[in-house]
């Protein structure tokens, strides 16, 4: 499946982001990256393509280029491009690919992802430090630009950008705690105060779990406490995720059950009516509930999830298949065709299936491999506990924790030397917080005074001097 519609995308779409598998013909959808190539990068490592992984690494470092002219979303480009390109750089050594000394703390497809982010940048210049959802990466923001943006697009960004944006999105809560779906940049006011944990929103709550174990942050995942407690107490919800097996399979079941009546799971579906939404009947193959199956299955063994898995490749593949690779469903009741094939279903939905009937993969590695590297050749990466961003791109914490060691010894260093060039000052009492400087932020996980505490959120991490167990 993945072989037909990759080699469908290069023999008909590319350069352009991705496929239009019943014109046979490809279109710029999300900026002109060549989206689908970037995306499908490190799934061809996964399904143990050195060569093209290889190939294709190589091509990209001659011909990305974002200094043009073109406007691009500030969400779908970091999941997508800064995402594909971090996982990418990272998984470079495994391929087979000679590296840089100091890898994985420099290399060139990591410079690529750096300058793609830095592009990004402009988005963030708002009263509020939220962005706004779309940057022309020549010229900045546009004059027009609508400063209204989905919950998703201001809050899924501490993968690839650290903390930018969550705290100022955290004080918008209202006062039961919940968020809204679309929310004005400029003002923090909320534009569309439905709560929920679908569309537009979903993503933020992934990545404050996500985020409090790349970063080993406990205020994170404070935040998503909280949240999850406003939503199972507001919402109706009484399914949540992050360990609660039992209400994460209960919630699988449901949505196993709209997929097994359509071969596929439309956009939109009314649990009351047992239908449909009108004008979201589609399924765009996206990879939710097969994601879930390959978390779930790992986390029990049971059987009924791999079965999801099956019954996907088969539906998929009788209903979506045409010549030019797999087609977006326009309609799930009747299986009418869209000429759109996303990059996601490269990166995320093949990916997962993949995972899921392949438990010796080395995503899953529990710590038996590992592989040296660092500025100093210290530090030990690709032991496992790989968290994936949201368009399934892996990341490995080790790497973060190690090459920010590092930064932080050349920046104490700095500060030595600058300060021995300059006149002594009045020696500061660093206890105390410096309003306007970060210092007066609200904390939900600290009382007043309380010290932030190295802490460990889930197994121990050694990442500098033995294995990454996350």
């Amino acid at each position: 499946m993945f072989y037909h519609a990759y080699n469908s995308y290069l023999e008909n779409a590319y350069p352009h982001d991705e496929l239009r598998p019943l014109a046979c013909d490809g279109q710029d959808t999300w900026g002109s990256f060549s989206l689908t190539l970037i995306d499908a990068l490190d799934t061809l490592l996964i399904l143990g393509n050195h060569t093209e992984f290889q190939r294709v690494a190589t091509l990209l470092q001659d011909m990305v280029d974002f200094d043009t002219d073109v406007n691009a979303s500030v969400f779908e480009t970091n999941i997508r491009v800064v995402g594909g390109l971090l996982s990418a750089h990272l998984l470079s050594k495994r391929a087979g690919m000679e590296v840089e000394e100091g890898w994985p703390c420099s290399g060139p497809l990591l410079r690529i992802a750096e300058d793609a982010a830095r592009k990004l940048l402009p988005a963030f210049q708002t009263p509020t430090g939220m962005p706004y959802g779309t940057v022309n990466l020549l010229r900045g923001v546009n004059p027009s630009e609508t400063p209204v943006t989905c919950t998703a697009g201001v809050g899924t960004f501490i993968l690839e950008f650290s903390t930018l944006t969550l705290r100022a999105l955290w004080r918008t809560r209202s006062d039961i705690g919940l968020v809204g779906n679309h929310i004005d940049v400029m003002t923090s006011k909320w534009v569309a105060q439905d709560a929920g944990i679908g569309a537009g929103v979903d993503s933020y709550f992934e990545y404050l779990v996500k985020g409090a174990i790349m970063l080993q942050d406990e205020e994170l995942l404070a935040m998503f406490h909280e949240f999850d407690k406003s939503i199972k107490n507001y919402t109706k919800f009484d399914d949540c995720l992050i360990g609660d097996i039992s209400s994460a399979t209960k919630t699988f079941y449901n949505y196993y059950s709209v997929w097994r009546q359509f071969g596929g799971l439309p956009e939109f579906y009314s649990i009351p009516r047992g239908y449909t939404v009108d004008k979201r009947e589609g399924y765009s193959l996206r990879p939710e509930l097969i994601e879930s199956a390959m978390y779930l299955y790992k986390a029990t063994g049971d059987p009924t999830f791999m079965q999801l898995g099956r019954d996907a490749v088969e539906s998929i593949d009788k209903i979506s298949r045409v010549n030019c690779g797999f087609a977006t469903v326009k309609d799930v009741r009747d299986h009418k065709l869209d000429n759109r094939m996303e990059s996601f279903f490269l990166a995320e939905t093949i990916k997962y299936l993949y995972l899921l009937f392949d438990p010796e993969n080395f995503l899953h590695n529990s710590g038996t491999e590992f592989v040296l590297g660092g500025l100093q050749g210290d530090c030990i990466f690709s032991t496992g506990g790989y968290v994936f961003n949201t368009e399934a791109h892996p990341l490995d914490p080790a790497v973060l924790h190690c090459c920010s060691r590092y930064q932080s010894k050349r920046r104490e260093l700095q500060d030595i030397l600058i300060s021995l060039s300059e006149p002594l000052r009045p020696a500061t009492d660093q206890s105390e917080e410096t309003p306007g400087a970060g210092g007066s932020r609200e904390s939900i996980a600290l009382k007043p005074g309380e010290r932030r505490k190295a802490r460990v959120l889930s197994c121990p991490t050694t990442c500098c001097h033995g294995s990454s167990l996350l």
